[in-house]
């Protein structure tokens, strides 16, 4: 056997046995602030509940399994035992008992699905075998798995039945306006639990580099060799910084529809995160662990406070400028508010 084979095999296999695995992780480990605090605010949204008891009754978690049981290949053992594999890693890195089926579906776009709420799985489209390494798959696996632990699955698969069944939502026995705001804030929210998972598929596969090239697939394809990550994040800034105060106008347009965040701003969120050093504080050890967590509302919506501030101070956008300092112009009444809503939250907890 060539001895460059040989050394990449092994060079893998030690990256593999020197993967650190969480024991008894909490997701809210790694969690956004912003996609907590979004979520405990959709909860609230006036007529999620019917929304979601007719989505339930409508939409039958074995009827999608069947669906793709039907349509699509279930990897196992002897059904891409590579995939397989791949998926024991990512459940013994979270420290996951209950192993989620994965489908490998034939679709030409890069992308990947968690669904299911009693019994979960994750579904792969054929295109990502082409195009990611095995490590870049482990991190998307890992990303999926991370819906799945932060129980976002339930509201996901509720908004790709609204977006995608005109049907479905004439015959929600609810208001159209009440609708389109359960819509707009599921929508919201999406895009935040997407950062979350980012950083959940860099926890799986504990590589950087692996992480920050899987997203310039996602936004230039399999090229690599022909990208830059510096230069790719330069167009993060040379977006941010883009244009006048319309031009902040027509990138809050261009988001405020899509599911996930662009590329280059995700790989952004992530670095920063990185940078941060808290991706390296869990890989040391410290964590929230599942039998530790206990959820704050209230907390979570300081974070996320937080977390948008800070986005908003650090962004060179005309239009996160704007809001900055219109927001800093009226801290009086945003601290008057806030007292509000923290006696509010005291009186739910």
């Amino acid at each position: 056997m060539r001895t460059d084979i040989v050394a990449t095999w092994r060079e893998k296999y030690t990256l593999y046995m020197a993967r650190t695995q969480f024991t008894g992780i909490s997701p809210r480990a790694w969690e956004h602030p912003a996609d907590r605090a979004a979520l405990a605010a959709l909860k609230k949204v006036p007529g999620i509940d019917q929304v979601l008891k007719f989505f339930w009754g409508m939409t039958w978690e074995k009827q999608i399994r069947l669906r793709f049981l039907a349509s699509s290949v279930r990897v196992t053992e002897k059904q891409f035992p590579k995939l397989h594999k791949i998926v024991d890693e990512a459940c013994n890195t979270f420290d996951v008992a209950d192993r989620p089926q994965l489908f490998v579906d034939q679709e030409p776009n890069l992308n990947a699905g968690a669904w299911g709420v009693k019994e979960p799985f994750i579904t792969l489209n054929s295109s990502m075998l082409d195009t990611l390494s095995d490590d870049e798959i482990l991190a998307v696996i890992g990303h999926e798995l991370g819906h799945i632990m932060s129980g976002h699955v339930l509201y996901k698969n509720l908004l790709w039945f609204l977006v995608n069944s005109t049907g479905l939502l004439r015959a929600i026995p609810l208001p159209f306006l009440v609708i389109m705001g359960v819509l707009a804030a599921l929508k919201e929210w999406d895009r935040k639990s997407e950062l979350s998972a980012d950083r959940a598929g860099l926890l799986t596969v504990q590589d950087t580099d692996v992480s920050y090239t899987l997203l310039m697939k996602l936004a230039g394809g399999k090229h690599v060799d022909q990208m830059d990550l510096a230069e790719f994040e330069r167009q993060a800034d040379d977006y941010d910084a883009a244009g006048d105060v319309l031009e902040g106008i027509y990138k809050f347009l261009n988001l405020v529809f899509q599911s996930h965040p662009f590329p280059v701003l995700r790989l952004r969120s992530l670095k920063g995160w990185v940078d941060a050093g808290d991706y390296q504080t869990i890989l040391d050890g410290t964590y929230v662990k599942r039998d530790q967590d206990e959820e704050s509302i209230a907390h979570d919506f300081s974070e996320a406070q937080k977390a948008y501030e800070s986005e908003f101070k650090g962004s060179n956008d005309p239009l996160a400028k704007a809001m900055s300092d219109i927001g800093e112009g009226f801290e009086n009444v945003r601290s008057e508010a806030e007292k509000f809503f923290s006696s509010l939250f005291k009186r739910d907890e």
